[in-house]
Protein backbone atom coordinates (compact mmCIF):
# COMPACT_ATOMS: atom_id res chain seq x y z
CA UNK A 1 0.00 0.00 0.00
CA UNK A 2 1.20 3.57 -1.07
CA UNK A 3 0.94 6.77 1.21
CA UNK A 4 -1.45 9.58 -0.16
CA UNK A 5 0.44 12.08 -2.22
CA UNK A 6 -1.23 15.31 -2.29
CA UNK A 7 -2.09 18.23 -4.62
CA UNK A 8 -3.10 21.69 -3.11
CA UNK A 9 -5.24 23.71 -4.92
CA UNK A 10 -4.62 27.07 -5.23
CA UNK A 11 -6.79 28.54 -2.46
CA UNK A 12 -5.63 25.21 -0.04
CA UNK A 13 -2.08 26.15 -0.95
CA UNK A 14 -1.95 30.09 -0.13
CA UNK A 15 -2.28 29.65 3.64
CA UNK A 16 0.83 27.89 4.33
CA UNK A 17 -0.62 24.95 4.61
CA UNK A 18 2.47 22.96 1.80
CA UNK A 19 4.87 24.40 3.81
CA UNK A 20 3.25 23.33 7.07
CA UNK A 21 2.47 19.70 5.25
CA UNK A 22 6.31 19.55 3.97
CA UNK A 23 8.15 19.79 7.05
CA UNK A 24 6.36 16.71 8.51
CA UNK A 25 7.34 14.93 5.25
CA UNK A 26 4.23 14.52 3.26
CA UNK A 27 4.70 14.61 -0.58
CA UNK A 28 2.75 17.42 -1.85
CA UNK A 29 2.76 19.97 -4.31
CA UNK A 30 0.27 22.69 -5.48
CA UNK A 31 -1.64 24.35 -8.85
CA UNK A 32 1.30 26.83 -8.84
CA UNK A 33 4.02 24.02 -8.81
CA UNK A 34 2.33 22.19 -11.16
CA UNK A 35 1.28 25.02 -13.82
CA UNK A 36 -2.36 25.00 -12.86
CA UNK A 37 -3.26 28.10 -11.34
CA UNK A 38 -6.39 29.04 -13.10
CA UNK A 39 -7.16 25.79 -14.52
CA UNK A 40 -10.45 24.55 -14.59
CA UNK A 41 -11.04 22.15 -11.41
CA UNK A 42 -11.91 19.08 -14.18
CA UNK A 43 -8.35 19.89 -15.27
CA UNK A 44 -7.01 19.46 -11.83
CA UNK A 45 -8.72 16.56 -11.00
CA UNK A 46 -8.18 14.69 -14.00
CA UNK A 47 -4.01 15.97 -13.56
CA UNK A 48 -4.12 14.47 -10.39
CA UNK A 49 -5.51 11.09 -11.42
CA UNK A 50 -2.81 10.98 -13.52
CA UNK A 51 0.00 11.71 -11.28
CA UNK A 52 -1.94 9.43 -8.62
CA UNK A 53 -2.42 12.50 -6.20
CA UNK A 54 -5.14 13.25 -4.11
CA UNK A 55 -6.89 16.12 -4.58
CA UNK A 56 -7.46 19.01 -1.74
CA UNK A 57 -9.35 21.81 -2.69
CA UNK A 58 -11.72 23.99 -0.50
CA UNK A 59 -14.71 24.02 -2.98
CA UNK A 60 -16.77 21.33 -1.85
CA UNK A 61 -20.38 21.36 -3.15
CA UNK A 62 -18.71 21.90 -6.84
CA UNK A 63 -16.07 19.65 -6.32
CA UNK A 64 -18.53 16.38 -4.53
CA UNK A 65 -20.90 16.94 -7.72
CA UNK A 66 -17.62 16.80 -10.25
CA UNK A 67 -16.86 13.46 -8.34
CA UNK A 68 -20.55 12.60 -8.63
CA UNK A 69 -20.36 13.30 -12.30
CA UNK A 70 -17.01 11.05 -12.14
CA UNK A 71 -19.01 7.96 -10.39
CA UNK A 72 -21.69 8.27 -12.80
CA UNK A 73 -20.02 8.22 -15.89
CA UNK A 74 -17.39 5.25 -14.84
CA UNK A 75 -14.53 7.85 -14.59
CA UNK A 76 -11.75 7.57 -12.25
CA UNK A 77 -9.97 9.96 -10.03
CA UNK A 78 -7.28 9.65 -7.20
CA UNK A 79 -9.43 10.72 -4.39
CA UNK A 80 -10.24 14.10 -2.88
CA UNK A 81 -9.91 15.74 0.46
CA UNK A 82 -13.05 18.22 0.85
CA UNK A 83 -12.68 21.24 3.43
CA UNK A 84 -14.96 24.67 3.50
CA UNK A 85 -12.46 27.99 3.25
CA UNK A 86 -11.81 29.31 6.43
CA UNK A 87 -13.24 26.72 8.83
CA UNK A 88 -9.88 25.42 10.01
CA UNK A 89 -6.49 26.95 10.52
CA UNK A 90 -3.37 25.89 9.18
CA UNK A 91 -2.53 23.90 12.21
CA UNK A 92 -5.83 22.10 12.37
CA UNK A 93 -6.00 21.12 8.52
CA UNK A 94 -2.24 20.24 9.30
CA UNK A 95 -3.32 17.56 11.64
CA UNK A 96 -6.47 16.52 10.13
CA UNK A 97 -4.61 16.04 6.96
CA UNK A 98 -1.71 14.42 8.60
CA UNK A 99 -4.06 11.47 10.38
CA UNK A 100 -6.29 10.63 7.13
CA UNK A 101 -2.76 9.96 5.66
CA UNK A 102 -1.78 8.09 8.11
CA UNK A 103 -4.94 5.91 7.79
CA UNK A 104 -5.90 6.00 4.30
CA UNK A 105 -3.65 4.24 1.70
CA UNK A 106 -3.48 6.09 -1.77
CA UNK A 107 -5.39 2.98 -2.95
CA UNK A 108 -7.86 3.23 -0.32
CA UNK A 109 -8.72 6.85 -1.68
CA UNK A 110 -8.83 6.04 -5.14
CA UNK A 111 -12.18 7.24 -6.26
CA UNK A 112 -12.98 8.46 -2.45
CA UNK A 113 -14.05 11.88 -0.93
CA UNK A 114 -13.00 12.29 2.53
CA UNK A 115 -14.31 15.20 4.58
CA UNK A 116 -11.80 16.82 6.61
CA UNK A 117 -14.31 17.55 9.55
CA UNK A 118 -14.25 13.18 9.59
CA UNK A 119 -10.81 13.67 10.55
Amino acid sequence: MSVCRLFLDEDAAQHGLLAALRVRNVEVTSAQESGLIGAADRVQLNWCQSEGRVLYPFNVRHFYALHSEYMAAGKNHAGIILAPQQRYSIGEQMRRVLHLVTVRSAEDMHDRVEYLSHW
